[in-house]
């Protein structure tokens, strides 16, 4: 794919993936077992991660305009995808009752992870070769 190509793929991931990041909270009340943690939807987690994630979907629906400014904010969205993934893919198999996360957040968060990935630039070695 040629660095045009995936700019253009990136801005629209990046789009996608900040105005779902606004709706966390409604997936939470529509499948509490694949994105509700410790509760239900009255628990101050859930809303502290809802805020997290609204506001990391605003900052990624800005950075759609000009991936190539934002390249640290994606880095971040990448990685902190993973380590988050991970973390709840070893609690979700800790603790039967959270089971539904291995379908929900997990890997959603490892797709968000790896179409980021893939999508953001490669670097001198590849637009050489492109």
């Amino acid at each position: 794919m040629n660095a045009e190509t995936r700019e253009k793929y990136l801005k629209l991931a990046l789009l996608l993936f900040g105005i779902i990041f606004l709706f966390i909270y409604p997936l939470g009340l529509v499948w509490p077992a694949g994105w509700v943690w410790h509760g239900g939807e009255g628990s101050y987690y859930l809303q502290m991660i809802c805020g997290v994630y609204f506001v990391l979907g605003v900052m990624l629906i800005k950075a759609a305009k000009n991936p190539s400014e934002h390249e640290s904010l994606i880095t971040f969205t990448i990685w902190s995808s993973i380590v988050h993934a991970v973390i709840m893919a070893y609690h979700g198999i800790a603790d039967g009752n959270e089971m539904g996360h291995m379908i929900g957040d997990v890997p959603a968060l490892l797709l968000v992870a790896g179409v980021l990935w893939y999508c953001s630039p490669r670097g001198d070695a590849e637009a050489q070769t492109a």
